[in-house]
C-alpha cells in the first residue's frame, strides 16, 4: 500500500504541479443503481489523497445517500442541516484519512431549483471553504433525475459507472445521451465494472464509446476498467474501502490503475477557479 501511494504521489508531482484554488471537480453518474458507482467514488478518492492531494467526496445521491457507510463512519449532520441553515458546511465535514473528506448526504432532498435565494446565496458562499481541495468529487444520483443532470451540467467533466449487463449498458447510454444534449463539450469517462477479464471491458467500452460517436456524436473518454472481485462484497460487509482492507486485491489494483490515469491526466485551460463559480453554475440550472 505504502509503494503504491508513493508511486502515485510522485505521478501527481511530477505531472500536476497544485495551483492556487483550483479544485478539479467530478461527478459520478450512473445510468442504474447497484452498478458500484459509490465504491468507485470513495477508492478513487481515497487513493488521490494517498498521492498527497485533499479530496473531499460530497455524496449528492440525494435519493439513497450511502457514502458514509461505505467509509464506516455515522454522521451526526448531513448536508440536509446546511441547506435548512442549521449548519455550516465545515461543520458537517467529516475527515476519514489523512487529506481525505466526506460530506454525507441528505435523503430525500428537495430540489436544487426549490432553493430560496437567500439559501443559493448562503449555500455558494458556504462551499467556498472547500477552495484549498485539490479534487471535489460528486457522487450524483443514478439516473437522469433534475437534481443529477443539474450537477454533471456544472461540473468540468464526468465518471460514468456501467456494468456489462445489457440493462446497465443500456441506461449507461441513456445518461450519456442526456448529458449530450444539453452539453456536447462535457468530458465523460467511462469505467466499467464488475468484468470477468479484459476483453470484455474493451468489448462492452468499445460498443459505449462507437455508439455515442456515432449517433450523439460525442467522443467518450476510457477511463478504465474493474475486476469482479469478491473481496469488494467483502469489504462492503466490513465498512471499509477495498483499498484499505485488501490493497492487493484484483479489483484494488484497478482502482489504483485508474487513479493513476486521472493524476496523469493533462488538464485543459478552462478549468474554473474556485467553487464558488460551479455551485453558481449548479444552482442556476437547478
Amino acid at each position: 500500500m505504502t509503494d503504491q501511494a508513493e508511486s502515485l504521489r510522485e505521478m501527481f508531482e511530477e505531472q500536476q504541479p497544485k495551483k492556487e484554488n483550483n479544485t478539479r471537480i467530478i461527478t459520478v453518474a450512473s445510468g442504474k443503481g447497484g452498478v458500484g458507482k459509490s465504491i468507485f467514488t470513495v477508492n478513487i478518492g481515497l487513493l488521490l489523497a494517498r498521492a498527497g492531494r485533499k479530496v473531499t467526496v460530497m455524496d449528492a445521491d440525494f435519493g439513497l445517500a450511502n457514502i458514509n457507510v461505505i467509509v464506516g463512519v455515522l454522521p451526526k449532520y448531513n448536508l440536509y442541516h446546511v441547506f435548512n441553515g442549521e449548519k455550516k458546511l465545515t461543520e458537517i465535514i467529516l475527515k476519514v484519512d489523512e487529506n481525505f473528506d466526506i460530506i454525507a448526504g441528505a435523503n430525500g432532498f428537495k430540489q436544487l431549483a426549490d432553493l430560496k435565494e437567500y439559501e443559493r446565496v448562503r449555500f455558494v458562499k458556504d462551499f467556498e471553504s472547500l477552495n484549498n481541495n485539490d479534487y471535489l468529487l460528486i457522487d450524483v444520483g443514478a439516473g437522469i433525475s433534475k437534481n443529477v443532470l443539474a450537477m454533471i451540467k456544472a461540473a468540468d467533466e464526468t465518471f460514468i459507472v456501467t456494468t456489462p449487463e445489457p440493462t446497465a449498458v443500456t441506461d449507461a447510454y441513456g445518461i450519456i445521451k442526456a448529458i449530450t444534449s444539453f452539453n456536447n463539450n462535457i468530458k465523460i469517462n467511462l469505467i466499467v465494472n464488475r468484468v470477468k477479464n479484459m476483453y470484455e471491458a474493451k468489448t462492452v467500452s468499445q460498443r459505449i464509446i462507437n455508439i455515442s460517436e456515432q449517433f450523439l456524436d460525442v467522443k467518450i473518454n476510457y477511463g478504465g476498467f474493474i475486476f469482479d472481485d469478491a473481496y469488494v462484497v467483502r469489504s462492503i460487509h466490513e465498512q471499509s474501502p477495498i483499498v484499505n482492507s485488501y490493497p492487493r486485491s484484483n479489483a484494488s489494483l484497478c482502482f489504483n490503475d485508474i487513479a493513476g490515469r486521472i493524476i496523469n491526466e493533462k488538464i485543459e485551460g478552462n478549468r474554473r477557479s474556485n467553487l464558488a463559480d460551479f455551485f453558481k453554475n449548479l444552482l442556476k440550472t437547478g
